[in-house]
């Protein structure tokens, strides 16, 4: 089988879902399902098809715009039934009535309720100007408490009312005592929509990717961008998420199986909300709008900036390299010859990853890279400088939103 794990190399925003999108539907080679490993419904993955239909992926698979395409939210998925039941709704809208029906969630996955997304709020709010950055769904608040609690709610729970009830109330009542001024539902509306997901959905254990391994190429969609990394990011601007290949890896370790690891960044490079952005450039900031990513209340502003080849190669550092490479936004890359290129900051040497856990390390870096200066110079081809800071081949070239605005080239075998 010809399995994918598709990471983005950055901030995040690169076109993750738009990639994962045109593997689905490459016909010669079809994917049976996409497997999300990382995130929760904090992800948006936007993708259009050549009909002009759009939907932004969270917690579904992109690729299930591709008729019998299946996702499954694995146990370091962290899954949003609320939000699910939403996404389903749109996809229905846009045309595709069975989303739900090719849905699997791993028992374990840990659940984002209600109370999450109030205390993730609050306690963003409570930063005042040195807010950290979030997307206000709960996702970061769902792994502490998990870390905290062995008693935090998961997928599993939906198919035990009593036992789902307790692990709420206890969330609930930690909750309110931690941030007294919040709205929180009453636990048994809360109870009664996640009964009903667990009746709606197939809730499985470990053993069914397995099967679905077995069955057909499978392509793992990550979320978030590598420099987000709960570990390797530049801290404290990051996401409780693994956002490396690693989850990807143990899940197709267990099952005996490898993969293809695909890196995907834009021509230049983008983030949202404050932290380190060495190559931020205003200019390209209001001359770059992005239709799919705006200033949002959370995650603030959509910022833009020149290629970071610094950056680049710290995300190959900290993942251990790639197979291929996937670069987005080629078509914006040709009609703009002011984008630059950065190769080196100004008095600094190349990042370095750090072994994980060490946030008092990563917060320095963070504090280097606030004041970072690049050193630019024109872009020319970015395919050809991306190819050459990384030493990885660039398989698939994205021209624009949809499918068909993809050149695929010839893949490696994992």
């Amino acid at each position: 089988m010809a399995h994918t794990i598709v990471v983005d190399l950055g901030f995040g925003d690169a076109g993750k879902g738009t990639v994962v999108d045109r593997l689905s539907s490459r016909g010669l080679e079809p994917v049976h399902a996409v497997v999300r490993f990382n995130g929760g419904a904090q992800a948006a993955h936007n993708v259009v098809t050549p009909g002009g239909r759009h939907h932004t992926f969270a917690q579904f698979g992109s690729g299930t715009f591709t008729p019998g395409v299946r996702t499954h939210l694995s146990r370091f998925m962290m899954a949003d039934p609320l939000a699910l039941a939403a996404e389903a709704a749109h996809l229905r809208d846009v045309g595709v009535p069975d989303a739900l029906d090719r849905l699997t969630v791993d028992r374990d996955a840990l659940l984002t309720t209600p109370y999450h997304r109030a205390a993730g709020r609050a306690r963003e709010l409570a930063r005042g100007a040195a807010r950290h950055g979030s997307c206000g769904m709960g996702v970061g608040e769902t792994a502490a408490y998990a870390l905290a609690y062995d008693d935090a709610p998961r997928a599993g729970d939906c198919l035990s009312p009593a036992r789902l009830r307790r692990r709420l109330t206890a969330l609930r009542d930690w909750c309110r005592e931690a941030f007294p001024e919040s709205e929180l539902p009453p636990v048994e509306d809360c109870a009664d929509a996640f009964v009903a997901f667990g009746e709606r959905v197939r809730i499985v254990d470990g053993t069914h990717l397995h099967g679905l391994l077995r069955a057909g190429n499978v392509v793992f969609e990550g979320a978030q961008g590598v420099l987000l990394d709960e570990w390797h990011g530049f801290h404290p601007y990051t996401t409780w998420s693994t956002t490396t290949f690693a989850n990807a890896e143990t899940l197709l370790a267990e099952a005996g199986e490898s993969a293809t690891r695909l890196g995907v960044l834009r021509a230049y490079a983008t983030r949202h909300g404050p932290g380190p952005f060495v190559t931020e450039d205003k200019v390209l900031t209001g001359a770059l709008p992005d239709p799919h990513n705006g200033t949002g209340r959370w995650q603030g502003s959509f910022r833009v900036g020149h290629l970071d080849l610094v950056a680049l190669r710290y995300a190959l550092d900290v993942v251990g390299g790639v197979d291929e490479l996937a670069v987005t936004h080629l078509d914006v890359a040709r009609a703009r010859p002011d984008l630059m290129v950065c190769r080196a900051y100004e008095g600094m040497g190349p990042l370095q990853a750090g072994p994980p856990g060490d946030l008092a390390r990563q917060e320095a870096l963070t504090g280097r890279l606030l004041t970072a200066r690049p050193v630019l110079e024109p872009l020319g081809d970015p395919v050809r400088v991306i190819e050459e800071a990384s030493g990885a081949p660039v398989t698939l070239e994205s021209y624009g939103p949809t499918s068909s605005d993809k050149l695929l080239t010839l893949r490696s075998t994992a």
